[in-house]
């Protein structure tokens, strides 16, 4: 059999083309056969194919001998906690985040929730499920539920100090995906004003696919938080490894000063320590950790890299400008309900709004937020933009594509693993025309091959 829904860091398909409940009982008899575990953690999440999928997986995983603790309807960052807190050998959550509504798939981890991907055992789980000659087992596995949820949201608020917190008027947008049950149990804890919106968890998905990060996504939190004058507006992906914040403006922020902000704040608490954080958008970070006596490191972009670069400096927090965020604490995992309860908690601290904790940051260092172009040969034109602009520059990094710095602004262009896609982000210092100039001569350029 020919598995292609196994990608560099994870499973992800169409349904039932790609991935179906054969390839889902195959993937679970695999992931034994390579890890040996005794006990495995598993979520879904909110999909229609999800249950039957998670049902299979789990047929699969006790074919091999595994226990299976089922924690049921979750986001990613719980089968982390899970796989960590019990003590598990794997975990595996069943998820297609913000993909389209007839994909699905599967996040994979292994001890400590260490990330399995393609160079670290995923390449090897594909050949074993295609070939599917799996060894005859002593027992068959046992499934018991798994009742994580307090334990997770003591952890959860182990990040502020409550009684720091005021009351504030917050809208939560959770896509109709899975955060909205874990909101519902924050909500009892804090002294919030919670508004819902899109709260209840529905697999058809009815205001669209759960993905704040597309503009066009945006509209009902910023019209939320408009109308109802709220202090902070926050919306989830479906399986929620990230969130993505709002002003009391309605105003997007980019998730590049949210890193910022983030790590300013641990270093507050952890005087010294190492940041890490992605190539794509970097002096408004690197600006912020030595100011603030940090360490900063950069890291290649995708969890996999984040993960295992956090584990080997051992740093205490970690940030890409596309709204994953990763703490030591947390396994090294990345959270999507850890950043908006910790600039939440800033906010009350310092009396200030989103927009005061963040404006000054955003003229000191403007920048594009990530711009996508389809292309017919991306390979092609990134060369042709490094012959435009290498020259004359004072540092060209490929570490994840093409940096390319001047002194007074720099750009990262990049392919997409899976896509005939680039991606460009800008910035400047201090010089908003400046990088809206340089991001419109880049695309420009970028047209010649669509």
């Amino acid at each position: 059999m020919n598995i292609s829904c196994f990608k560099a860091y994870d499973i992800r398909g169409r349904i039932p083309d790609q991935l179906n409940e054969e390839v889902a009982y195959r993937i679970g008899r695999a992931f034994t056969q390579f890890l040996q575990p005794k006990t495995v953690v598993v979520g879904q999440d909110v999909r229609s194919t999800s249950p039957a999928l998670t049902a299979a997986l789990i047929r699969g995983l006790t074919g091999g001998g595994a226990d299976v603790l089922d924690i049921g309807l979750c986001g990613t960052e719980e089968v982390y906690f899970a796989t960590t807190h019990a003590k598990a050998d794997g975990g595996i959550m069943v998820t297609a985040s913000h993909n389209p509504a007839d994909y699905n798939g599967m996040k994979l981890v292994r001890e400590e929730s260490r990330p399995i991907s393609g160079d670290t055992g995923l390449t090897t789980i594909r050949r074993l499920a295609e070939v599917g000659d799996f060894p005859s087992t002593e027992r068959r596995g046992e499934v018991r539920k798994l009742s994580h949820r307090s334990a997770y949201i003591k952890h959860l608020l182990g990040y502020i100090e409550q009684r720091s917190l005021r009351p504030l008027k917050v809208v939560v947008n959770a896509g109709n995906g899975c955060a909205g049950p874990v909101v519902d149990l924050l909500e009892k804890l804090l002294p919030f004003q919670i508004i819902k919106v899109c709260h209840q968890p529905d697999g058809t998905f009815p205001n669209g696919i759960p993905n704040p990060l597309l503009p066009e996504n945006r509209g009902v939190t910023r019209e939320a938080v408009l109308a109802h004058g709220a202090d902070l507006g926050v919306a989830w992906d479906g399986d929620f490894d990230r969130c993505f914040l709002f002003d009391e403006r309605g105003e997007f922020i980019e998730g590049y000063y949210i890193v910022g902000l983030l790590a300013e704040t641990f270093l507050a608490r952890h005087s010294g320590a190492k940041i890490i954080h992605d190539p794509r958008l970097t002096w408004n970070t690197v600006d912020i950790v030595h100011q603030a006596g940090g360490v900063a490191v950069m890291s290649k972009t995708g969890h996999a890299f984040i993960k295992e670069r956090m584990r080997a400096v051992d740093a205490v927090y970690g940030g890409e400008m596309s709204a994953h965020h990763y703490f030591r604490e947390f396994s090294y995992c990345d959270s999507g309900m850890i950043p908006w309860l910790l600039v939440a908690e800033l906010m009350c601290r310092q009396a200030k709004p989103l927009s005061a904790l963040v404006g000054e940051r955003m003229r000191l260092f403007p920048a594009s937020g990530e711009i996508n172009r389809t292309l017919l040969d991306p390979e092609a034109a990134i060369a042709a933009v490094e012959a435009a602009y290498a020259a004359g520059a004072v540092c060209v990094d490929r570490t994840d594509g093409l940096s390319v710095d001047y002194p007074d602004w720099r750009f990262n262009l990049r392919m997409s693993n899976t896509e005939p896609v680039v991606r460009l982000n800008v910035e400047s210092r201090g010089d908003d025309g400046l990088m809206q100039l340089k991001t419109a001569e880049i695309l420009d350029l970028l047209s010649k091959f669509s």
